[in-house]
């Protein structure tokens, strides 16, 4: 079993490496510029994104889960269309939010707090970055199909090449072309496609011959379609309030001033590749978990979560020790404002204890996902978001200031765990049932 997981979660950890990478990156080109602002318009401009795309995102989540179930079962009809059916949906948002970009900015303005400069400089970045939004669509699909198909390495190399390229754009077009935000935005556009490329050479190349026609009696089945609508507007809404709920974080970051900004955007960075660190194995445990479910195998089921928790325990306590020693050389790489890193100092317990907080509910997250437990999964981010996060933000911060609004964003991941932990006997170990 721990050959089958770290198959799965070596090539997974290698690419999601690159992704806090490519945001370190970004922070650094931008925290080495003239001013803070910087660091809080690609903060916003980001922010805008991750909403937007917390409304599709469910799309690599299910695809994944429905896949590997197909792929469990040895149904090999339902193997492509798990593909084919995302891929439709794809297509219709991306035309969407091509087509109303402009309201969304406006709505954006007037949502986001933050100075005017910080304000005026993310809409630039996203009236720029707005473009890469089909491919970025596209390869929620492909990526979720590729996992589920029990294959990580390929979304290994579409990860790579994405954020190394973006990483040699932005360096080049905010270094030697003067571009600041935009540049940014623009290295983000161009590497996405460069990975939608990636990925329809690798699916045509290695898969051309698993991919049956589209049946479109199969592909349109009212029963297949409510239950691939149902799964998906419950993972929609989970996705929603997880990234409501760092949005509000940035937006009170933001009220609390320029300097605050930066200084939880610095922090965030170090959370995110925590994070991205612990999601290979929890994109292992999609995989594996969701081909077990599909396969009736209820003793592997068990042995996958009890494996996945013995590597998110190891690896959770060297990042806690580097985070606790070395506090002050993780931001300094980041940025080299003084004035910044000074005023982080206060915040460093809150950096030490993340990993050890939140990684029960990345690897969960991975488990029920597999497993299509949507119903659940939806329950337990109601709960941690609306339940913990919002009246711990309301009590704390008008009275801690910063402090309050970490403690109520950790105590949101623990909450999240804490949930999952309690839902999974009945909803993951005791039935192999699709939710």
């Amino acid at each position: 079993m721990n050959r089958s997981i770290l198959r799965l979660a070596i090539p997974n950890i290698i690419s999601n490496i690159t992704i806090p990478l490519l945001g370190l990156v970004d922070m650094i080109l931008m925290g080495h510029l003239s001013s803070p602002v910087y660091i809080g318009a690609i903060a916003l401009g980001g922010t805008i994104f991750s909403v937007m795309y917390s409304f599709f995102s469910f799309m690599r989540a299910g695809t994944t889960g429905f896949t590997a179930q197909a792929f469990g079962g040895g149904d090999s009809t339902e193997i492509s269309h798990s593909l084919y059916r995302p891929l439709f949906i794809a297509t219709i948002a991306s035309i969407l939010i091509i087509s109303l970009q402009n309201p969304i900015a406006r709505l954006s303005l007037l949502l986001l707090d933050g100075s005017d400069e910080v304000k005026n400089l993310a809409i630039t970045y996203f009236y720029v970055r707005i473009w890469a939004a089909p491919a970025n669509m596209f390869l929620y699909c492909l990526n979720g199909w590729f996992i589920g198909m029990q294959n990580t390495r390929i979304p290994m190399a579409i990860a790579i090449i994405i954020n190394v390229s973006n990483i040699i754009f932005s360096i080049f077009l905010v270094i030697v072309m003067k571009q600041d935000v935009a540049g940014v935005a623009l290295g983000t556009v161009m590497a996405q496609y460069c990975g939608l490329a990636t990925a329809l050479f690798c699916l045509f190349r290695k898969y051309r011959k698993n991919l049956s026609r589209i049946n479109f009696s199969i592909l349109l089945n009212a029963n297949k379609l409510k239950r691939f609508f149902k799964v998906n507007t419950d993972f929609m809404t989970r996705s929603i309030l997880l990234i409501l709920t760092i949005a509000f974080f940035t937006n009170q970051s933001a009220k609390l001033g320029d300097n605050i900004l930066s200084i939880n955007m610095i922090l965030l960075q170090l959370f995110y590749i925590f994070s991205y660190f612990t999601d290979g194995f929890a994109y292992a445990g999609e995989a594996l978990v969701g081909r077990f479910t599909g396969a009736g195998d209820s003793e592997s089921l068990r042995s996958v979560v009890t494996h996945l928790f013995r590597w998110g325990a190891y690896i959770s306590i060297p990042f806690t020790v580097l985070y606790a020693l070395f506090p002050t050389t993780f931001v300094k790489i980041i940025s080299d404002n003084a004035e910044i890193i000074a005023e982080t100092s206060p915040y460093y317990i809150y950096m030490a204890v993340i990993p050890v907080i939140t990684f029960a509910a990345f690897l969960w997250d991975g488990i029920y996902i597999g497993a299509t437990a949507s119903k659940a999964i939806r329950n337990t981010m109601i709960i941690a978001s609306l339940a913990v996060f919002a009246p711990l933000c309301y009590l704390l911060v008008p009275r801690f200031g910063n402090h309050g609004l970490w403690i109520a964003f950790l105590s949101f991941m623990a909450a999240r765990g804490a949930s999952m932990t309690l839902m999974a006997k009945k909803n993951i170990l005791q039935s192999n049932k699709n939710q």
